[in-house]
């Protein structure tokens, strides 16, 4: 079991999450981060620091959902990231906002 990040991170990407996870397992991209589900020791210490509460344990995900392999596929091609930094300035403006994934999805990377 894993945990995966979704949706509403996009463009939120506080990364409150980041320094309490013990394995270093998250990636960023440009705009939002995931967990590699390989490296992830489902331990749960990033759900409740998530402000944007987008990440969740896979169990959660219905099958037929894309975050699980999203979230594998872009940490094998994003930076992994350690420390927490700033989050966007509208971080908060996006928190919670509708159809991010469809309309501000970037699979750039980000600086780790």
């Amino acid at each position: 079991m894993t945990h995966v990040v979704t949706d509403n991170c996009i463009k939120c990407k506080y990364k409150d999450c980041v320094e309490l996870c013990p394995v270093d397992c998250f990636y960023v991209g440009e705009n939002m981060l995931v967990i590699h589900p390989d490296e992830c020791i489902d331990c749960g210490v990033c759900v409740p620091e998530c402000p944007a509460v987008a990440i969740f344990p896979d169990s959660d995900i219905p099958s037929e959902s894309h975050w699980f392999e999203l979230n594998r596929k872009f940490a094998g091609l994003w930076p992994n990231i350690t420390k927490k930094g700033e989050p966007p300035g509208d971080a908060d403006a996006w928190n919670g906002a509708p159809n991010k994934f469809a309309k501000h999805f970037s699979s750039k990377p980000g600086d780790g």
